[in-house]
This record gives structure tokens, C-alpha cells and sequence, in this order.
């Protein structure tokens, strides 16, 4: 972490203290989203326009040709972390995972910068773009422009956009029952990030926590290029319950998690025990816990790592059940070894629930 070490050196404020929410955690409460968004007019839905905004899916596509889609998307919040390249590298990972989670290969970025420029140094500023344009190299992408402001608190994230086959995009609304969910990352980055925040996370946390949400999801073409995948998205803000919600609501199901089988970050569930959980967490569960059935024992800190905002978190797939060796296949090939089944998807009997 030199470049923190450098901030405490030249009198800037740590970049975490300039935000009164970091990641993924900053997003709007999807509760709240739902009540801002209802008052919108509605609006003409061109025939090209294959996605947008009515399962609120990870990114819009537009059909260009027969052979081509084109995906877009854009993501941006303020620092999860202090370091400034690290900062930099987790808000673009995170901006390109929706067009992965869509089937699609990024192909060009815009960056989108808000800084308070009184406040942070130009070299500070310039390892924030920096690690975004280091994300953009390992996915062979330029930054080809963007946009910057004057801001009270530090904003980067990117527009990314991506081509897709039209027949090989993967919606977060197609699961079917008996379909098997696959998550390929394990989550506890809000947990994590809390503990940062309040000076509690060891180096070895710091280094997994940076290892998870700077990997980007490559298997996501790949995915998409199976037959037996009908449906993907990626677990962010919402948490996993939030974006499993998103996935039955879609398909009209119920989503039935296996929690002994969902991955954790090593320490997570330990910080969450200790009370190191975001206030996003109880966001989420307030917008969404009327639709979750849980256990009568399902412990607290569970219930905190289920609806814990992820930054930059891990593909969720719906595919059928003799699809399931090809999926992890093809995760292991990218180097997802935490890669595992949690849940299936199942006939609901009333209003789509999560039931774990």
C-alpha cells in the first residue's frame, strides 16, 4: 500500500475520509431506486434496443447487424480503498463486469472523473486513472476518452462498452426451474471494506479483498457461449440476496440458496460476527427483506454477508444441471477456483421469493 504511505506524507486526506460511502456501497438503496425510477414517463422502446432497463439487467444492448450487438454500460462511485491506484483498478474492474455478466467483450472505455481538485494532489488524481487504465490494459481495451469535474468527494468509474453476438447475449431474467446457480466469486467485500474503514483489517484481508474486486470477469463470453447457460448477472451493491432477487423476479421463479455452499472471503464471516457490516447491508435488507424467507436460526452475521454489497463481485449463472461441469470448467480456466454451485431455481407458488 506505498501509494497510502505517500498520501500520509504529503498532509492529503486519506481517500476513504473524503466519502461518506465507498464501492459498490454507495449505491441507492434499491427500494429507494424503485420509488425515484416509478415516476419516470415512459418512453419508446426502438425494435433494436434488445436490453434496457425493464429487469434491470446489468447493461443495455443494441442490435447493430445481424452477427453484432452492442453493449453498454456505466459504473462509478467513490474509494473503497486508500490507495489511489487501487482504487483506480477496483472501479474499472467493476464497470467492465457488466458487460462480461452480459455475455459481451469490452471493447473501448470512457472514464468518468470527479475529484476535489483543491484537496487531492494532480499525482494523487493521476494513480487514480492510472489504475483504471492498467484494468483497461488487462482487458485490451483503451480508455478513449471521458469526462471530468470539480467535486466535493473523489467519483471515478468508467462507460464501458462491449459487442456481443445478439443470440449469445445472457439476460439476468431467463433462468428456468431446475436450472443450478454457480457464483464465481465469494463474497464479504463490504464486510472487508468496513473493517478497512475503521482501521481493523489485517494486510492479508487488504490483499484478498484487492485480489477478488481487481479481477475481472473473463469466463463471462465464454459463459455465454454454452447452450445449457440461460441467464447471468453480477453481484454488486444490491448483494447477493438483492441480485438473486432481480434473477427470479425476471424469470417469475423462486431462487433457493444452499448458504453452506456460498463462498466467503477467509475473515469475513468473523468481521461480520464482530459487527464490521456496512450501512448499505441494512439498506438492502429494509428494500428487499420482505420477499427473503430465512431460517429461524439463520445467524446474524450470515444474514449480513447475504446482503452485503459487493464491489466488483463475482458472476451469478443460471444453467441447466448437465451444463454444470462446463460452467465450472470454464471458470477454473480463468482462474476462478472459488467457483462452486449454491442454489437452483424452482417453480414459485405466489410472488418470486429468495428462500435460503
Amino acid at each position: 500500500m506505498g501509494a497510502s504511505e505517500t498520501l500520509v506524507k504529503t498532509g492529503e486526506p486519506r481517500l476513504t475520509a473524503l466519502s461518506h460511502g465507498g464501492g459498490c456501497g454507495c449505491k441507492i438503496a434499491p427500494g429507494v431506486l424503485s420509488e425515484i425510477l416509478r415516476g419516470t414517463p415512459a418512453m419508446p422502446v426502438p425494435e433494436a434496443l434488445m436490453v434496457g432497463i425493464e429487469t434491470s439487467d446489468d447493461a443495455a444492448v443494441w442490435k447493430l447487424n445481424d452477427t453484432q450487438a452492442l453493449v453498454a454500460t456505466t459504473d462509478f462511485f467513490m474509494p473503497i480503498v486508500d490507495d489511489p491506484a487501487d482504487f483506480g483498478r477496483i472501479a474499472a474492474t467493476n464497470a467492465l463486469s457488466d458487460v462480461y455478466a452480459m455475455g459481451g467483450t469490452p471493447i473501448m472505455a470512457l472514464a468518468i472523473v470527479g475529484m476535489p481538485i483543491n484537496v487531492l494532489s494532480h499525482a494523487t488524481i493521476g494513480a487514480i486513472l492510472g489504475g483504471g487504465a492498467s484494468a483497461c490494459r488487462d482487458a485490451g481495451i483503451p480508455v478513449a476518452g471521458g469526462h471530468t469535474i470539480d467535486s466535493v468527494e473523489a467519483i471515478y468509474g468508467l462507460v464501458a462498452l462491449g459487442l456481443v453476438h445478439p443470440d449469445r447475449v445472457r439476460r439476468n431474467a431467463a433462468a428456468r426451474p431446475g436450472d443450478v446457480l454457480v457464483l464465481g466469486k465469494p463474497l464479504g467485500v463490504g464486510v472487508l471494506s468496513a473493517a478497512l474503514k475503521k482501521g481493523a483489517l489485517e494486510p492479508e484481508g487488504y490483499a484478498r479483498m484487492i485480489a477478488t474486486t481487481t479481477r475481472l470477469n473473463t469466463p463471462g463470453p465464454d459463459l455465454a457461449a454454452l447452450d445449457g447457460v440461460h441467464a447471468m448477472t453480477d453481484v454488486t451493491g444490491f448483494a447477493l440476496a438483492g441480485h438473486a432477487l432481480e434473477m427470479a423476479r425476471g424469470a417469475g421463479c423462486d431462487v433457493r440458496l444452499d448458504w453452506t455452499a456460498v463462498p466467503l472471503l477467509a475473515g469475513a464471516r468473523e468481521l461480520a460476527a464482530q459487527g464490521f457490516v456496512t450501512g448499505a447491508s441494512g439498506r438492502n435488507w429494509a428494500s428487499y427483506g420482505a420477499e427473503v424467507v430465512l431460517p429461524d436460526d439463520f445467524p446474524p452475521e450470515a444474514k449480513a454477508l447475504l446482503t452485503d454489497p459487493q464491489t466488483s463481485g463475482g458472476l451469478l449463472v443460471a444453467c441447466e444441471p448437465a451444463a454444470i461441469g462446463e460452467v465450472l470448467e470454464t471458470f477454473r480456466r480463468h482462474g476462478f477456483t472459488e467457483a462452486g454451485m449454491i442454489g437452483e431455481v424452482i417453480a414459485a407458488d405466489g410472488p418470486p421469493r429468495l428462500r435460503v
